[in-house]
């Protein structure tokens, strides 16, 4: 086939799955809503649902979020933390903020990433570290779910980096190779782990949420 032949094959593939996309979110009731009621994503109501079930965040709370681009967590965050609270948010795009949120605009893993936050926090730790950090998909399963997992551990390094003793990670994880074990491997350093699907998650997405509590921070950071 001609060079040409498969570009245009390839621009009529994304065109497809583009018009395929918009048409889901036109039947997507959280999407919908989040449109209507000025929401920067449909993820506001993951967030919302996780944080009903599990009581995750309180007035005052210090907060970490990875991932935090467009800010559908970002804004929900904001409003259950006030007043006082401190929330790190960090994503190379644009981020919807109230203007309270201290945004570092570089993806976690990063050495000036990390020197950012510490700077900021000092030798004061969060309350809770989020993640909603996603990879790029390739259509590769295999690869999707390998870079999937990296950004979990990452998520899990900065828990181990950050949290206090008898903090919370939430973090998006998908269905699929490396979960089993990861699972088995976060039930030493916390005392309670749950993986969940929030209803506002789409029923055919393998994507998931782990929801790990109560850090073992003294035992973990010790080697005991």
């Amino acid at each position: 086939m001609a060079p040409m032949d498969e570009r245009k094959k390839g621009r009529k593939a994304r065109s497809n799955s583009s018009q395929r996309w918009l048409a889901r979110q036109r039947r997507d009731p959280f999407a919908r809503q989040a449109s209507e009621t000025g929401k920067a994503s449909r993820a506001h109501f993951k967030l919302e649902q996780l944080d009903e079930r599990f009581r995750l965040l309180k007035p005052g709370q210090r907060v970490l979020e990875l991932g935090a681009a467009p800010g559908g967590w970002t804004c929900y965050v904001e409003e259950r933390i006030r007043p006082a609270g401190l929330l790190l948010a960090c994503d190379e795009r644009p981020i919807t903020t109230s203007g309270d949120t201290v945004v570092i605009d570089d993806l976690y893993g990063t050495e000036q990433t990390d020197k950012k936050i510490a700077n900021i926090l000092g030798s004061r730790p969060v309350d809770l570290v989020l993640s909603d950090m996603a990879p790029n998909i390739s259509g590769i399963r295999t690869a999707d779910q390998a870079r999937s997992m990296e950004l979990v551990e990452l998520a899990e390094a900065a828990a181990d980096d950050w949290l206090k003793p008898s903090g919370t990670l939430v973090v998006k994880i998908f269905q699929g190779d490396g979960i089993e074990s990861w699972i088995r491997h976060m039930r030493k350093k916390y005392d309670k782990f749950k993986l969940v699907k929030p209803k506002a998650s789409r029923q055919d997405s393998r994507e998931m949420y782990a929801v790990a509590e109560r850090f073992r921070a003294e035992s973990f950071r010790t080697g005991a």
